[in-house]
Formats: C-alpha cells, sequence, structure tokens
C-alpha cells in the first residue's frame, strides 16, 4: 500500500507540470547527501511516520467475487493507516525554492483526496477514499522538527502532507460452487436383508442430470447466478 500511496503522490505531482520543466521527484530524506548529489531542481517527498488510525479498525470480512459474481474468497476489513510526508524542494536560488514550493502546496491543496485516476494496485481495486491533508494537529507522530533533527540537516521550508490510505485485509480462500446435487434413494428398513437401491431415486434441488445410481450424489451441470446478482465493477 505504501509503495501505491508514493506512485499516486508522483502521478499527481506530474500533473502540475513538473517534469516538462526538469523538476525531479523524489523520496529520499532531505539530507545534506541529496543536497550534493541533485543535478537539477528537486522536490523531496520523504515519508517519515506511519499510524495506524485504530478508531476506523473493523472486524468481519468481505466477499470477494469472480468476474461471474462467483464468490471466491473472503477479505478482511481494511486497516487504515496515516502516512506522514515530509515534502521540500531543492534549487540553487532561496527564491526559486520558494517559487517552486508555492507550487507544490497549490497541486496538493487542490484535492482533499487522492483522485482515482492517480490510484493502483490495491487502492484502485478497493474503492475507498484515500484522504490528503496539510497537517494542522498532533496525531502522535513525530514532529518536524523532530524529523529534521533525526535528520542531521537545517531547517528549510517544508509541507508536512498527511494520507490515510486503507491496508487491504488478508483472503481467505472459499471451496468450490456447489455444482451437484443430492439423490434420495429409499428402502424398507424394517426386513431384515435390505436390498441395493434401484430406480431413478429421488433428487433434490436440481433437475435435469442423470441418474447418478447407487452412490446418491447428482451429476455435474451448469451453475445458473442467482436472480439479481451482478459481478462486482460490472452490470447485471
Amino acid at each position: 500500500m505504501i509503495h501505491e500511496v508514493d506512485e499516486a503522490l508522483r502521478l499527481l505531482l506530474a500533473e502540475a507540470g513538473l517534469a516538462e520543466r526538469g523538476v525531479e521527484v523524489v523520496f529520499d530524506a532531505p539530507t545534506r547527501e541529496l543536497a550534493a548529489r541533485r543535478t537539477a531542481p528537486t522536490v523531496s517527498v520523504f515519508l517519515y511516520g506511519i499510524r495506524e488510525d485504530t478508531g476506523r479498525r473493523q472486524a468481519g470480512a468481505v466477499a470477494e467475487h469472480d468476474a461471474d459474481g462467483v464468490v471466491v474468497g473472503h477479505r478482511a476489513a481494511p486497516r487504515w493507516f496515516e502516512l506522514a510526508y515530509l515534502v521540500t524542494v531543492w534549487t540553487n536560488r532561496p527564491q526559486d525554492e520558494h517559487r517552486l514550493l508555492a507550487e507544490v502546496l497549490q497541486c496538493l491543496t487542490a484535492v482533499d483526496a487522492l483522485p482515482a485516476r492517480v490510484l493502483t494496485g490495491t487502492l484502485a481495486r478497493l474503492g475507498l477514499t484515500v484522504g490528503l491533508d496539510i497537517a494542522g494537529r498532533d496525531t502522535g507522530l513525530p514532529s518536524v522538527s523532530d524529523v529534521w533533527s533525526a535528520l542531521g540537516g537545517e531547517l528549510r521550508p517544508s509541507i508536512d502532507l498527511r494520507l490515510l490510505a486503507p491496508l487491504t485485509g488478508a483472503l481467505s480462500p472459499a471451496g468450490p460452487p456447489v455444482t451437484e446435487g443430492l439423490v434420495v434413494h429409499t428402502t424398507d428398513t424394517g426386513r431384515d436383508t435390505v436390498p441395493p437401491p434401484d430406480g431413478p431415486g429421488r433428487r433434490l434441488r436440481y433437475r435435469g442430470a442423470t441418474d447418478p445410481g447407487p452412490d446418491g450424489f447428482a451429476a455435474l451441470r451448469d451453475r445458473e447466478l442467482p436472480p439479481g446478482r451482478r459481478p462486482r465493477g460490472g452490470t447485471r
């Protein structure tokens, strides 16, 4: 999930036209080493904190269907995590840094959630909202000043970006769908010797299949979807 949020942020910033102007977007820590090796104006999107939002934790599982609408498994409810990013810009002049930082800020504050067009992988499959906010409250994550102290660098203008993203739950596979009916044979249990059942027997629930013989199980049949069932993401 984390790498999918990284990719979504990269695509969102790319829509601001940074790449066309030669601005690089990296996810490295904003240290002196980054400043020494960069060769172009750079936007650093550094992940410095991860915290679970336990208030959103849910129990239970959700059925997962294949393209035909058949249940293939049950997936645990997603768990939500707050990801904290320190966004900084690096250029040769402070004026250019401030101008580029303002453009990045404009891009990030233009939306309240990551647009669906930039979501990939599990984030796209879940179809849940990935909230985006510029931090203005204490949520238990390290402060920006503590992050700069830990990095050993000089304090720079930065954006404290927070995202709330779902982590998909584990999938428990489901058994194969029932495609066989049950055939019942009756015998007279009051007799000393019970002869083997004969005749076609009585088929329960399903029709149109041949007699299964003395085993009492139905033959294979084409399985139809229940009325009103539609595959996830498709039409009825």
